[in-house]
């Protein structure tokens, strides 16, 4: 019962969302942080805190993603890893296609995205849900 009732909010909140538009793509944009993750049973964990985020770039309807750690002099340490992506419409839906040697190639639906959330869901049916990062700067 429980897990059915998980399943409908989760499928609720789905189309209940606003739809995406094509210009709120460049709110893609940006240093994102992990919030939560929703299996496909409608359990989750929530992440207060990460010390990896994930910078996303995208111009036009191609990007990448890589990830990096905030430093606390407002700086980023990061890899030469990224994963590139394109960006496609189908049925009113945007998707992220990845392609690169790093990682097989996959899929995620952008389910949320504003300025301060991005929420996406893979093919195996696991929901990410990020916050836009406010970096803290601590220096002398």
């Amino acid at each position: 019962m429980l897990k059915t009732l998980v399943i409908l909010s989760s499928l609720c909140f789905i189309s209940c969302s606003s739809k995406i538009e094509k210009e709120d793509l460049k709110n893609l944009n940006g240093y994102w942080e992990i919030q939560k993750v929703t299996f496909k049973d409608g359990t989750s964990k929530e992440y207060k805190m990460s010390t990896t985020l994930d910078y996303i770039h995208v111009l036009d309807s191609t990007g990448y993603r890589k990830k990096v750690q905030p430093k606390f002099n407002g700086t980023y340490q990061t890899s030469n890893d990224a994963e590139t992506f394109s960006i496609t419409e189908e049925n009113a839906n945007f998707f992220l296609n990845y392609s690169s040697n790093t990682v097989s190639k996959r899929k995620e639906k952008v389910v949320t995205l504003n300025k301060k959330t991005l929420s996406v869901v893979n093919e195996k049916e696991i929901m990410y849900t990020y916050k836009k990062f406010t970096p803290i700067n601590i220096t002398k």
